[in-house]
């Protein structure tokens, strides 16, 4: 009897043919399991009755939303105060420049350095500081009125955001009424084709910023135009002097600014000028 080899090809056949039978026999015994756990029946629940509707509310009965400015005793929350703070301090250039004495200040110290043939000395910040300080002074009494008659009283709880606007306002409404021309108020009157105030007190406050505004600049020329006469007979001296020696090619600009220097150390130019803008606004010259 002779034994033969299995053929390879068979012997993987057979393999297949037993998982195949492991399988599908694996399968069956899955199927008989779920059909005999078989569904679960849940308990029938009554239903609960539905809850009764509440009658509405009257409109003046309940808790309401408020939005309040003011803290527990009347005086103005905190965040309102910082809120304000900010919004003042993005304001505050503009305020600065339309009604203080900073623009008249500003103008007339641009306009001595340029009498004095000077283009970058002293630099813009400089002008700019000095006349940022010089305003403060002129105007600390009627920043003092404000703070005192609608700052503060609002701070307290005393007025209004509205009043403490329109009391705090009158201090710098004078100050701005006693520097403005009649002629400056009635052309923004007309330009805005408006009725004429009966008295100062009544010309809205976007009328008056614009007319004090042209009241600055017509008397911070007029300063100039005084800065600029004693330096232009220097230029003319000295631009006739060098005609007559033939030194045409020499710039008289260069020559005549030591001179101009010297006038202005020696006669306390900075001190004069100064003084007369300080005393234009309080009154001493």
């Amino acid at each position: 009897m002779t034994l033969t080899a299995t053929p390879p090809a068979v012997r993987r056949l057979h393999g297949r043919t037993i998982a195949l039978a492991v399988l599908l026999l694996g399968l069956v015994v899955v199927l008989l399991v779920v059909a005999g756990a078989g569904p679960a029946h849940a308990v029938p629940v009554d239903p609960t009755d539905p809850a009764a509707p509440t009658a509405p509310l009257d409109p003046g009965a309940g808790d309401t939303v408020t939005v309040a400015v003011n803290g527990v005793n009347g005086t103005p929350s905190s965040s309102i105060v910082v809120l304000l703070a900010i919004t003042l301090l993005s304001v505050a250039p503009s305020l600065l420049l339309m009604t203080t004495s900073f623009t008249k200040i500003f103008v007339v110290l641009a306009l001595t350095r340029n009498a004095l043939g000077l283009q970058g000395v002293p630099p813009n910040q400089v002008i700019a500081g000095l006349a940022l300080f010089l305003s403060l002074f002129v105007m600390a009494p009627v920043v003092s009125d404000v703070n005192e008659v609608g700052v503060q009283p609002y701070l307290a709880g005393d007025l209004t955001f509205t009043q403490a606007v329109d009391v705090g306002s009158g201090p710098l409404r004078d100050f701005m009424v006693g520097h403005t021309r009649e002629a400056d108020l009635a052309l923004v009157t007309r330009a805005a084709d408006q009725p004429n105030p009966e008295d100062p007190a009544s010309v809205p406050m976007l009328t008056l910023i614009p007319a004090f505004m042209l009241s600055e600049l017509r008397a911070a020329f007029i300063i100039g135009f005084v800065i600029f006469v004693p330096f232009l007979v220097i230029d003319l001296v000295v631009s006739s002097s060098l005609m007559s020696m033939g030194m045409m090619m020499l710039p008289p600009v260069m020559v005549s600014l030591p001179f101009k220097l010297l006038l202005f150390v020696l006669v306390d130019g900075w001190g004069l000028i100064i003084t007369a803008l300080v005393s234009s606004y309080t009154g001493g010259g």
